[in-house]
């Protein structure tokens, strides 16, 4: 359990292909007190710390986690959001994150808005019912609020705005239309959703 606040942005150090593949990960978090089992949630992705060494840990992705989270987040080089799972006292800062990708959402735009930067993100349309004006989102980790959603036939895109704050202390300094994210819904807008639909049938 997480809480879509970004603690440490790491670096790919090294991803090999094993029977999955094993992600090295440089990490500024004190290693020591990272136990191998912990749970650490990697640009929204909830993994297994599997090795570690005095700045990095490493954690294993089977093909079915790789293939349905964003292109790019596992190459050598790359940049992730981390957050160290949620310990009881812990201030709940964000919202309730699970680490269980929804989908893989699109930015279609990403502009200036005074200090900061208007996203639009297209996600299926199978997601619309569980994404509401002014309710919580996780984007590669990051708990946002979203500003807007608009409905289409085949789509749904909604829009947040990123602080600089919030930019400065992800992997969103940079972000442009075109990048892929992952998109992990409210888990109450989930089971809601649920439960209506096992009611309509």
């Amino acid at each position: 359990m997480f809480t879509g606040i970004v603690t440490d942005v790491g670096t790919v150090r090294k991803a090999e292909q094993r029977g999955d593949l094993r992600v090295v990960i440089a990490t500024g978090y004190e290693t020591a007190t990272i136990d191998l089992g912990a749970s650490i949630a990697c640009s929204g992705v909830c993994l297994t710390v599997v090795d570690k060494g005095e700045d990095w840990f490493a954690v294993d992705l089977s093909a079915e986690t790789v293939s349905r989270t964003a292109a790019g987040l596992w190459r050598e080089g790359a940049k992730l959001n981390l957050e160290r799972s949620l310990r009881m006292g812990d201030e709940l800062g964000g919202h309730i994150v699970t680490g269980h990708v929804d989908a893989v959402g699109n930015v279609v735009e990403a502009a200036p808005e005074g200090d900061s930067v208007r996203i639009v993100v297209e996600v299926s349309k199978n997601l619309a019912p569980m994404i509401a004006q002014k309710g919580s989102i996780a984007l590669d980790g990051v708990s946002l609020t979203v500003n807007t959603v608009e409905d289409a036939p085949e789509s749904a895109r909604f829009s947040i705005n990123l602080i600089p704050h919030t930019a400065k202390e992800t992997t969103f300094g940079q972000i442009a239309a075109g990048r892929q994210l992952n998109v992990e819904v409210d888990v109450l807008a989930r089971y809601i959703d649920r439960m209506l639909a096992a009611r309509a049938q």
